[in-house]
């Protein structure tokens, strides 16, 4: 199988890399840092691409690069991050909103043929957060205009992660698998591109929560790439996650619509 994992130059992506390679499948890599990544990369003897997501051309750069691949049997959507302030990347949008959600929409968008012919697994990369601080959730303030928590903003994202999963299984899943996955509480360099003090606070915090590692995590992600699952759900642990906020499918195609009138000057 050819699987593309983004966000793959440390953390839970590059442990699924490492995982899913030993497993003998070829694993394709995307990541920011040039450096991080081609070290991982040369390590699994695997293929990688660059994108930073806070540049939409940037992914659409990316997709076309992946586009030229035979087949695409597993896109795992891994890039996330969180800001302590509220910062606008030059497409005008709000960044943490535009990493976490747009630059996983707008790329399996432009794949999306490749993705279909290849009858592929589309697994997103959701939270724990989706739960626990996206109870401001508001589909009319995706750009965080209203100036909430940087917690709250990233939990609304992770929630975003799912309902973005649901809707490609409403509208797509006669021809890919989609499915997002709750990794845990995750000792990683999340937060990394914080303020100082937001990221000791941060860290600090994690200290008091029960915290597994990035390998263990990742055993998650591989899973679902190895084992089959009901579409359109999030599992945690081996098992059905269940998301406390209650939609009818109106809100995740509400997403979809705005995400995608964000997003058109790129696809063709």
């Amino acid at each position: 199988m050819n699987i593309v994992i983004t966000g793959a130059s440390d953390g839970i992506g590059a442990s699924a890399a490492r995982q899913l390679k030993a497993l003998g499948h070829n694993v394709i890599l995307v990541g920011r840092n040039r450096e991080k990544t081609a070290r991982i990369a040369k390590e699994l003897d695997a293929p990688y691409h660059l994108a930073d997501y806070a540049r939409l051309s940037d992914v659409a750069r990316l997709a076309e690069e992946l586009n030229g691949y035979e087949r695409i049997d597993v896109l795992a959507n891994n890039v996330g991050g969180m800001l302590s302030d509220r910062i606008l990347t030059e497409d005008g949008n709000e960044q943490t909103f535009q990493v976490n959600v747009l630059g996983a929409f707008l790329l399996t968008n432009l794949l999306m043929d490749k993705l279909s012919s290849s009858r592929a697994k589309v697994i997103q990369t959701s939270s724990i957060a989706a739960n626990l601080f996206s109870k401001e959730f508001d589909i009319d303030d995706l750009q965080n205009e209203r100036g909430i928590s940087p917690i709250h903003t990233y939990g609304n994202t992770k929630l975003c992660n799912v309902l973005f999963t649901r809707e490609l299984n409403r509208r797509y899943g006669d021809k890919i698998s989609a499915v997002a996955f709750e990794p845990g509480i995750v000792r990683s360099n999340f937060a990394s591109e914080s303020s100082p003090f937001f990221k000791i606070a941060y860290h600090s915090f994690l200290k008091y929560l029960f915290t597994i590692s990035p390998e263990r995590s990742a055993k998650r992600l591989v899973r679902l790439v190895t084992e089959p699952f009901e579409c359109g759900e999030v599992y945690g642990n081996g098992k059905k996650y269940k998301i406390r906020l209650q939609d009818d499918g109106s809100l995740a195609a509400s997403l979809w619509e705005r995400c995608e009138r964000l997003t058109e000057r790129f696809v063709k």
